[in-house]
């Protein structure tokens, strides 16, 4: 299966390098997975970003293809996590498979135990970068 191009900013891509580093990621599937795409993914500065790509912090509406759920989560890092229902961790699968991609990809992506899942990004409510906010 072919995976859809990706953008990432450099910032994010520092911080995710610096968390992927920390032992209490580093070994976990997700990491592997992450590294992956930060490998291929073409990174740009933060103020270049386009406004149609899921960065970190950004809140997007996404819906599973198999399930037809749509979700409204803002992509945080672990640390910030504090409501699982508003919130997903970029070091959770579909946290990870979300990063970079732009509204309207869809991405098949591994979970834990073998399964896949099929992501489709409908749409950014918010982005930091289309809002101004280059550093967050």
């Amino acid at each position: 299966m072919t995976r859809p191009a990706i953008i990432i900013n450099e910032l994010d891509a520092e911080r995710i390098d610096r968390l992927l580093e920390q032992p209490a990621f580093a070994s976990s599937p997700v990491a592997e997975a992450l590294n992956a795409e930060l490998d291929r993914a073409k990174m740009c500065a933060p103020e270049e970003m386009p406004h149609d790509v899921v960065s970190m912090n950004s809140q997007v509406r996404f819906r599973d293809l198999a399930s037809g759920e749509e979700r409204v989560r803002t992509l945080v890092f672990p640390s910030q996590v504090t409501d699982s229902n508003t919130q997903l961790s970029v070091m959770a699968p579909v946290g990870a498979a979300l990063l970079g991609l732009r509204v309207g990809n869809t991405i098949h992506w591994q979970l834990p135990g073998g399964t896949t899942t099929h992501l489709e990004v409908l749409e950014l409510l918010y982005q930091p970068e289309a809002a101004g906010d280059f550093h967050r």
